[in-house]
């Protein structure tokens, strides 16, 4: 009796082999990760026993344990956060009593800062942004216009003279603007310092624009105003067929202690040259001039 053994044919061969490949390329970055961690545990074993320690508490602050955020957090984009964890656990210290509630309400705010993001959005309400920005955006994905850089005030395409007042909580005043369709991929947030502050300029009819911050959906149509702790995964949604845009701010976060947590933000600030712009906005075309004061 003959024996037949059914082999794959050349059109599935092709088809599983980009697959494989990229399969084969994740793990070997991953690998790559992997083996100088071993190392350091190898020849430091309380330092990398320190920053385990570290992460677990970073990761164990989202709402949402999954499998993709280890994997994210400790081998792909949140790796930086990782780097950082101790620096941001000791901002979480020095912001007792107050604790991070992840994602906040303006009211969970303190007065001082409830009034200054009113401010803010009372501005934007008069000023024409989206017309002002609508041309240097439109051939762009995904576009960030700054006003104030951790701190420091900087000039864009638009000049709106009330984003460059003295804060005492503000710290960074930008414009976000997503082109039609454009999402990006879940990530984190480099430092807890600050809250992240986002308020939809345009007004969104549907649900196919959103924010996701763990367990947490939160849909342009319904609030305009979103805070949170962005050192958390989250992602964020533009599926309509419109652009999107929508003021971004950093809010030095509640603490017995602003002055300091003002003064970190300023030393990073300006510890982080114009190429850090690839670092933490990579997929965006930023709008700034850093050399204005």
């Amino acid at each position: 009796m003959d024996c037949f053994v059914r082999l794959p044919s050349v059109g599935c061969l092709a088809n599983d082999g980009p697959e494989r490949l990229n399969g084969m390329r994740k793990l070997a970055r991953q690998t790559a990760k992997i083996v100088p961690i071993l190392i350091l545990a190898y020849f430091f074993p309380k330092l990398v026993l320190f920053y385990v320690a570290c992460g677990v508490y970073d990761v164990s602050r989202n709402s949402a344990w999954t499998p993709e955020l280890i994997e994210k957090y400790f081998l792909g984009n949140g790796l930086l956060v990782w780097l950082l964890s101790p620096v941001n656990t000791l901002l979480d210290l020095l912001s007792l009593p107050y604790l991070n509630k992840g994602v906040y309400k303006l009211e969970d705010l303190p007065s001082g800062h409830q009034r200054e993001i009113a401010t803010l959005i009372e501005v934007t309400r008069k000023q024409d942004l989206v017309t002002q920005l609508q041309q240097a955006a439109a051939a762009e994905t995904r576009s960030m216009f700054f006003f104030k850089w951790y701190g420091t005030n900087v000039e864009t395409v638009a000049c709106i003279p009330e984003f460059h007042r003295d804060y005492k909580y503000i710290m960074t005043i930008g414009v976000s603007v997503f082109n039609r369709r454009q999402s990006t991929s879940k990530h984190f947030g480099p430092l807890r310092a600050t809250l992240r502050v986002l308020y939809n300029i345009d007004d969104v009819v549907d649900d196919s624009a959103y924010i996701v911050v763990g367990n947490t959906a939160s849909y342009w149509c319904e609030n305009k105003l979103f805070i949170f702790d962005d050192t958390l995964f989250h992602q964020s949604f533009n599926e309509t067929d419109q652009p999107r845009s929508c003021l971004f701010v950093d809010i030095v976060r509640p603490t017995p202690i602003p002055v300091v947590l003002k003064a970190f933000v300023r030393a990073v600030g300006k510890l982080m040259s114009q190429g850090s712009n690839k670092v933490f906005y990579g997929h965006w075309k930023v709008f700034k001039n850093p050399t204005a004061t």
